[in-house]
């Protein structure tokens, strides 16, 4: 039996970010659609369990670093909701809520800063029965909703996140 001073074991989640546990301690790599001329660009992302369990991080990359980013998912007791920030290495950020259902993660944020006319995102994240990763987004531009991108993730152990 554990004591409420007990120290956080090393695999506690926040109960709330529980949804986000099969993600976790892994490194996904995604393709971005391209001619098949072209080879194509990669996505690399790690999820990570952060600060003892009460958030959950995220880092990523894409192109071998020319751009990428890092989210922190946490619990927001006063808004009720898994809150994040996503910053990046352009010039803008998000701040974003996510909600779990029907098995998937469903999110949707704010751009602040030079998003290059995008001020909206909405997104699924859902982990397939073959342990892929599905990622689909939609981005609002000029108040209208606009196809943003679909990607399957495969877990790749040895990708690595870079930064430039």
């Amino acid at each position: 039996m554990s004591d409420a001073n007990d120290p956080p074991r090393q695999d506690q989640l926040d109960s709330h970010l529980a949804p986000l546990a099969p993600l976790l301690g892994k490194t996904w790599k995604g393709a971005f659609p391209s001619p098949s001329s072209e080879p194509p660009t990669l996505d690399i992302m790690r999820w990570e369990r952060a600060l003892n369990g009460k958030a959950v991080r995220v880092l990523h990359s894409v192109g071998d670093g020319i751009y990428g980013g890092e989210t922190i998912f946490r619990w927001d007791e006063e808004k009720q909701a898994v809150v994040y920030h996503y910053f990046t290495t352009a010039d803008f950020m998000t701040i974003g809520t996510a909600r779990f259902e029907d098995g998937q993660m469903v999110t949707h944020e704010i751009v602040h800063g030079a998003g290059g006319g995008v001020t909206e995102l909405r997104g699924k994240n859902r982990l397939l029965s073959d342990g892929k990763l599905r990622v689909w987004s939609e981005q609002r531009v000029g108040g209208e909703w606009q196809p943003g991108s679909e990607m399957i993730y495969e877990e790749e152990p040895e990708a690595e996140v870079i930064f430039q």
